[in-house]
């Protein structure tokens, strides 16, 4: 009985070591340009002495034994392996080549994160990147964003600032704002706006505003009124595009905007 679970034990064993070897490897790669600043791995099947790991060039090239420099920049993987394999067949060094290219270090191709996210900085785009996906990779927008980001971004030569309220592309299904995103791009996230409230509140002092706030739901994001105040002669101040400061008398139902000043004042007995 154990010789029998020991060849059946083998046998498991054997298949798995098959199908693990004999199962393709994942292309994550595949659709990835090449550029500068790319490390590379390249082999020849039954040629250990043409492996070769290098840095693709600022001229978007790689030094290969026998061929010399070749140019990869600005190609897929496969197209890569392609032009090497040309290249050994026509100089007649290897018969029927078959070579595979594997990107090591993904440095090329990196977008830049920035502003009110958990890990600002420059990540590297491996496969097709989406903004939800980068946003994720940096850790998420941080309690400071706001929910409009800025996608900066250079196609064709010209250069395109837009900005994209995650909230509506994530909740509202607003896919075709989840854009794909190439290296070169920049995603800033601002603060979130606020506004202020000062006088007979409970807690005064700066909050987030949130969309389509109005005055009634400030005073609650500042508990509420004290005993002394009222809410019938709440005044903003509100500053206009031309950089003036315009007083208001304000009803609960009226909006708030950004950086507006709410003041509550205190009851008459």
């Amino acid at each position: 009985m154990n010789l029998l679970a020991r060849c059946v034990g083998w046998l498991v064993f054997l298949a798995w070591s098959v199908s693990a070897f004999a199962a393709p490897q994942p292309a994550v790669s595949k659709g990835y340009l090449l550029g500068a600043g790319d490390v590379v791995r390249i082999t020849v099947y039954g040629h250990p002495d043409l492996t070769v790991e290098a840095r693709v060039s600022e001229a978007d090239a790689v030094s290969f034994p026998l061929i010399g420099e070749i140019r990869v920049g600005g190609s897929t993987p496969p197209e890569a392996e392609s032009r090497i394999a040309s290249a050994l067949e026509q100089g007649e060094f290897v018969k029927q080549p078959q070579v595979q290219l594997i990107v090591v270090q993904y440095r090329s191709q990196q977008v830049s994160v920035l502003g009110q996210v958990n890990k600002p900085g420059r990540y590297a785009i491996e496969t097709a990147t989406r903004l939800s996906d980068m946003l994720a990779t940096a850790g998420g927008i941080n309690g400071s964003g706001g929910d409009t980001v800025v996608l900066t971004r250079t196609r064709d030569g010209k250069t395109e600032r837009r900005e994209i309220d995650t909230v509506r592309m994530l909740q509202n299904g607003k896919l075709g704002d989840d854009v794909d995103l190439a290296g070169g791009d920049i995603i800033f996230v601002p603060r979130a706006p606020v506004f202020y409230i000062y006088g007979e509140v409970q807690h005064p002092g700066a909050f987030r505003l949130e969309k389509d706030m109005t005055v009634m739901q400030a005073l609650s994001v500042g508990g509420g009124l004290t005993q002394r105040g009222t809410d019938r002669r709440i005044r903003i101040k509100r500053m206009e595009e031309s950089s003036q400061v315009r007083t208001l008398d304000a009803e609960l139902t009226d909006p708030v905007r950004q950086d507006d000043v709410i003041f509550v004042r205190e009851a008459l007995f």
